[in-house]
């Protein structure tokens, strides 16, 4: 599908776009990748990394401006919308711009891709968007559904949108593995709860989840991959295993659990081998055959949540990847 195909990824710098670019450089050997972001310094250390690779493109810009999102969909096929304010304490001090740019900026991309005529639309959740408990989880929560709405919105024309959720990537830049890491000398790791746990995810796992996306989606699905969990405990252990825990308490709107599918969804969730599937509720969309394929209800009451998780990953499991990935981890 992606093949000979023009691409645009909004905050195309960030941990996900270095991952997503060169797998699917690789793969697909699309026509164009175009890197929409505004931060030029991350888009002049990225270009160091396709030297002279005609496929790859750079622009300026923010989801915040809709006339720059019209120019910089001029031609484009596909988009992966990974541009968010991202960073829970950050978005509970700075409220107004993290709306602006979570749901303005959602707002802005769909009028500009269903405009433009691009084909189809990933965009990024998190964990933190199903019964959100801060104000970045909310504003996700407001993404998503625009995102599902936007196949009505669209009318008759041909974009197709839908969704991807999933936790804590491993390893990505401001996330707590790396974070260990550059503290483990001190020999005491700050652990906010003894009894929080986290699903884990690869970057390679999530890009794939995206490719999965772009293939099988009718309109206004989201995606969820099947991922293990771990406690903090057990990843501080992994990463420095001779220091000592200091527990210091939750911060402004975390969570102790992480949950991807909560209780209300269960009634249009389905189930399949590597993933599950969340159906709009809208339009009767959610009992479409052609949306549902070979899926399985869940049971009612279901809830995917990284304490009622079936697999987990080991101390010994993390600390195998963190040997072999050591190069990349906080640097992605």
């Amino acid at each position: 599908m992606l093949q000979n195909s023009t691409i645009l990824i909004t905050g195309g710098t960030g941990s996900f776009g270095n991952t997503f670019i060169p797998m699917t450089l690789e793969k697909y050997n699309p026509k164009k990748i175009i890197i929409f972001s505004r931060d030029e310094m991350k888009q002049w250390e990225m270009a160091k990394k396709f030297p002279n690779d005609p496929r790859i493109r750079f622009f300026i810009g923010d989801v915040r401006d809709k006339d720059r999102l019209y120019r910089a969909l001029d031609g484009v096929d596909y988009v992966v919308h990974a541009a968010a304010t991202k960073i829970v304490p950050t978005a509970e001090y700075n409220p107004f711009e993290c709306i602006k740019t979570n749901i303005n900026g959602a707002m802005n991309l769909i009028d500009a891709c269903i405009d433009k005529g691009v084909k189809r639309v990933v965009a990024l959740s998190t964990d933190k968007a199903s019964s959100p408990a801060n104000l970045y989880g909310a504003t996700k929560l407001a993404s998503d559904k625009l995102f599902v709405a936007g196949n009505s919105y669209s009318g008759a024309h041909d974009t197709r949108f839908s969704v991807v959720r999933y936790g804590n990537v491993m390893g990505s830049r401001g996330s707590v593995i790396p974070f260990f890491l550059s503290i483990k000398d001190k020999g005491i790791l700050p652990v906010t709860d003894p009894r929080m746990t986290r699903f884990m995810i690869t970057l390679e796992q999530g890009v794939e989840l995206v490719w999965h996306a772009f293939e099988d989606m009718v309109g206004g699905e989201i995606y969820v991959k099947k991922i293990p969990s771990m406690n903090i405990v057990d990843i501080a252990t992994a990463v420095a295993p001779q220091a000592t825990i200091d527990i210091v308490g939750i911060r402004p709107g975390e969570k102790l659990h992480e949950q991807m599918i909560g209780v209300e969804d269960a009634y249009y969730t389905y189930e399949y081998p590597e993933h599950f599937k969340i159906l709009p509720n809208i339009n009767g969309w959610d009992s479409d055959p052609e949306r549902i394929k070979n899926g399985q209800k869940v049971p009612e009451g279901f809830v995917y949540a990284s304490d009622n998780n079936k697999e987990w990953t080991t101390i010994d499991e993390l600390r195998t990847w963190i040997d072999k990935n050591q190069h990349k981890v906080g640097n992605i």
